[in-house]
């Protein structure tokens, strides 16, 4: 009998069963010559006993973690990882063999041959194939009734089919990923969530590859919207909002007080309780916003404050239109509020300190960038901290502990957690566990093998598939969706812009095409241009290739790369915890001039911000002057749609009817928006 599952075990499967290091060195003994003895029962077994005395047993199926080893490992061990790799190179040794009829020593020829063969190839299947009754079998009943009561309420699936860029068939679920690492093999299908709970996102994802395979939604990506109840299209749930957010464009942002705020706390809470997560985190954030002004903090943002408003106004015409994007991924209505997650490998991307100063307190906060390998995605490590006196400096902050681990470690390292979760937002939370271990690992050149889209190598490609997104109005409210890995195959200058405070770069992938990276100035890490420029200037002098993470952006279309951290060689520097007082001093660059059509566009937004600040009801007749200009300015430059509906809200105004007011200023922002980010 021959185990096509376990032959079909890539050995990026097996890292993921087990890790990368327990792979490497099995297969670092097989090929010194530690080969197990293998003997198949006739039951399908594969039994191997290694020179050292452990006998393992590989059961059909029975995935690696539910294999018996006689060692004192608990876990998926070296030994049931190298029985699979044994197996694996003995069936290709015996297939050579058979097919060249040759002697023994053309058979050890063959072994040697085939010592290090190459994956399996990719299978064209659909894990939808696997019916109901072999998932009851497989995953059992109280699995199915869980999995069964998710299905009633509706959850948000991305499908993502075999292709030869990636063999294996995944399933992005809300609250995990599910892959299946071997075609029609339930017993290796693999999610990162928690064990107590895969069995029932294992199901979740057949029934989503189902869904797709019913819908003829055939693509090698696609996400779509799988069971609950058939949904009232025309409420979205955020009604209560958005009469709040019309009022406050009538009463304006600088006249609201703390009833005002406390109507807001309130919609928020009940959009959370009523599971609508992304405009909930919309209302909190305009919450927050409006605090700011009165505080007079410097992280308000009148632009922001009407992006906000707009948002609302956006996901609520999305969710009742039913030929938009899935409810769920507008309203965010299936996202767990925390799930645990099982043994999880981070690799870190950097650490971003902001902060704020009230007085003679200093609030600040850092965020480290974790990307997961397996499910492609960037989660946040946030830690807050409140000083008084003196404001902490960047070598304060890196210093601080989380479980032991410096800031200034984490930012920069391997990261192998029994004892991670992660919220809907994707923040992510280690809790300090004496039976659930974490452990922090030097980073090397960890970033060269992540997988696309986290690494980016090639800049037209990625600009394109960033404009075919839908616009971020409506897509999902996650940390770090952006922050990526940059491969810059040449630095090409570096400057800086004194007005702005920004320091910018211009680097180039192979093909030649082009992306700016841009840093500005921030008085929580005065010394972070002065790290990154050193970074980046070594690049012109040295190797030029460098690994760049930040936050990725289209603007004017082109990109832009807001940096967080370097990679140069194996040295990782990470410019927000640099010290230093800033006073290395730069070649100026070349100051970029706003094209027409883009000035045009800021100045039109920036009037609607304006009056959103203060409030149809009390706007100044220069400021009524300056929408009518900015619909002028947006007509000479072609923008004509935009420039009608800037047209129609200042018309509006002079009708003295709030509700029409407030439609008019919602269409004509919504439009410009979309417009400047589709730039």
């Amino acid at each position: 009998m021959t185990r096509s599952d376990l032959l079909a075990l890539s050995s990026e499967a097996l890292a993921s069963l087990a890790n990368r290091g327990l792979v490497k060195r099995a297969t670092k003994d097989l090929d010194a010559g530690t080969f197990p003895q293998i003997t198949v029962e006739d039951d399908g077994t594969v039994v191997g006993v290694f020179p050292d005395g452990a006998h393992a047993a590989l059961p059909v199926g029975v995935g690696l973690d539910t294999a018996t080893c006689g060692c004192s490992s608990t876990s998926v061990c070296r030994h049931r990882v190298g029985l699979v790799l044994a197996y694996q190179r003995e069936m290709a040794a015996g297939a050579a063999a058979t097919e060249t009829a040759g002697t023994a020593a053309q058979v050890s020829d063959a072994a040697d041959d085939t010592a290090n063969a190459v994956d399996p190839a990719f299978t064209v299947w659909s894990p939808g194939t696997i019916d109901d009754d072999a998932l009851n079998e497989f995953l059992g009943k109280r699995a199915m009734t869980s999995a069964r009561r998710l299905r009633r309420a509706g959850f948000s699936a991305r499908v993502c089919r075999p292709a030869a860029s990636d063999p294996i068939a995944r399933v992005e679920l809300p609250s995990c990923t599910v892959r299946f690492l071997v075609p029609n093999e339930l017993s290796y299908a693999h999610s990162d969530a928690a064990k107590a709970n895969q069995g029932e996102f294992v199901a979740l994802a057949v029934w989503a590859f189902r869904e797709a395979d019913q819908r003829g939604l055939t693509g090698d990506d696609v996400r779509l919207d799988v069971g609950g109840a058939r949904q009232d299209t025309d409420s979205s749930g955020i009604e209560p909002a958005l009469v709040l957010v019309d009022r406050l464009l009538n009463e304006g942002a600088m006249h609201t007080g703390e009833a005002f705020l406390a109507e807001l706390h309130r919609t928020a809470a009940a959009l959370e309780a009523a599971d609508l997560r992304w405009p909930a985190g919309a209302v909190t954030e305009l919450a927050a916003q409006l605090t700011a002004y009165t505080d007079r903090a410097a992280t308000h943002r009148s632009r922001r404050v009407a992006e906000l408003i707009t948002e609302l106004h956006a996901r609520h015409q999305a969710s009742i239109n039913p030929s938009a994007s899935p409810r769920s991924r507008v309203l965010g209505t299936d996202e767990p509020a925390n799930t645990p997650l099982r043994r999880v490998r981070l690799t870190s991307l950097g650490a971003r300190i902001e902060g704020s100063t009230d007085e003679n307190t200093h609030h600040r906060t850092v965020n480290v960038y974790l990307a997961e390998l397996e499910t492609r995605t960037v989660m946040v490590l946030r830690r807050e901290f409140t000083v008084t006196g003196e404001p902490p400096t960047p070598n304060n902050l890196a210093n601080r502990r989380v479980n032991g681990v410096s800031l200034r470690s984490l930012a920069a390292a391997e990261i192998v957690s029994e004892s991670a979760s992660r919220n809907a937002s994707r923040l992510m939370r280690i809790s300090d566990s004496r039976v659930a271990k974490t452990t922090v690992l030097p980073l090397g050149a960890s970033w060269t093998s992540l997988p696309e889209p986290l690494l980016v190598r090639d800049f037209a490609a990625t600009a394109e598939a960033m404009r075919r997104r839908p616009p971020s109005l409506i897509r999902p409210r996650v940390e770090a969706e952006n922050i990526h890995v940059v491969r810059a195959a040449e630095v090409l200058g570096v400057g800086y812009h004194p007005g702005e405070q920004r320091l910018s770069a211009l680097i180039a992938d192979d093909a030649g095409n082009t992306m700016t990276v841009s840093a500005h100035y921030r008085s929580t890490s005065p010394g972070s241009l002065d790290a990154l420029a050193e970074a980046l200037r070594g690049a012109e002098d040295d190797d030029p290739v460098r690994l760049i993470s930040g936050a990725l952006t289209r603007v004017q279309g082109g990109l832009v790369l807001d940096p967080i951290a370097v990679l140069t060689g194996s040295t990782v520097v990470v410019p927000d915890l640099a010290d230093g007082a800033g006073a290395a001093s730069f070649g100026w660059g070349a100051e970029a001039e706003l094209g027409p059509l883009d000035t045009a566009l800021n100045t039109a937004l920036l009037v609607l911000g304006d009056t959103a600040h203060r409030g149809f009801a009390h706007l100044s007749p220069s400021l009524l002057r300056r929408v009518s200009e900015a619909a002028a300015g947006l007509q000479r430059v072609g923008l004509r749609t935009g420039a009608s509906l800037v047209a129609a809200f200042e018309t509006a105004l002079g009708a003295q009817d709030p509700a029409r007011r407030a439609q008019a200023w919602v269409a004509a922002t919504l439009q410009l928006l979309v417009t400047a980010e589709a730039r």
